[in-house]
């Protein structure tokens, strides 16, 4: 029997950007929230497809979010060294 593995939630948000050079929506009315992932991979699949749909939008831009970094922020620290 296989230890199932630990969840790691990732969320896949976009929108069109305020401006080129930073993460600050337009409008946040309008931006998407494509889905929450149990992974990394599978998040990255995600955004991969909408990043690819809006190719031609310079403005547009998807984000994953690490969100289990966010729930249990402890869990993922590094060790403390020393």
């Amino acid at each position: 029997m296989s230890t199932p593995t630990k969840q790691l939630l990732h969320l896949v948000i976009g929108g069109e950007l305020s401006k080129l050079d930073a993460s600050e929506f337009k409008d946040l009315s309008k931006v998407e929230l494509v889905g929450v992932y149990p992974n990394y991979a599978t998040a990255h699949a995600a955004w991969r497809g909408k990043a690819q749909q809006t190719v031609d939008n310079a403005e547009m831009r998807y984000f994953i979010v690490h969100l289990h970094r966010l729930l249990d922020p402890e869990a993922t620290a590094p060790e403390p060294k020393g």
